[in-house]
């Protein structure tokens, strides 16, 4: 029996979504530099600013060093960035995984960051990937801190 899911978080930004979106989507070879637990990233097919490309990216979940390849699609209308994920730890645990960031305008309030993961488990004994949405939380608040202080 498949186990799919879909967990969802927002970060409220001292930032804008524009800048929060222009960032990740113009820069993304700078996220190391910005996240405390983004180690590396390296381009494996296509361009850095190019959708469809494959990225490898080295991190840092619950003090466990993992990577995480994926193919990457943008949604610039919408400042939304998508990772399908290809290969990587995860897959111990998933057998789809996809982490979306959409950076929204506040109306009235703060604009915001909604963090999303789609995933389907391996099997029903394996975990719901909160550990994952916390890492993109917390990455989240160090780009927003790294935007703010610029």
């Amino acid at each position: 029996m498949a186990v799919r899911g879909k967990l969802e978080v927002e970060v409220d930004l001292k930032s804008s979504a524009a800048q929060f979106y222009g960032f990740f989507r113009k820069t993304p070879h700078h996220l190391p530099k910005a996240c405390t637990d983004l180690h590396a990233g390296e381009i494996h097919e296509g361009e850095w600013l190019s959708a469809g490309s494959v990225r490898k990216w080295t991190y840092s979940v619950e003090g466990r060093k993992e990577t995480f390849k994926e193919k990457i699609q943008f949604d610039d209308e919408n400042k939304t960035i998508t990772h399908v994920g290809i290969e990587g730890e995860v897959f111990n645990y998933y057998k789809t995984y996809k982490a979306i960031w959409k950076a929204v305008h506040g109306a009235g309030g703060p604009d915001v960051v909604k963090m999303i993961i789609e995933y389907e488990k391996l099997n029903e004994s394996m975990p719901h990937p909160v550990k994952y949405l916390d890492f993109m939380a917390n990455m989240t608040k160090d780009i927003d801190a790294h935007l703010v202080k610029a």
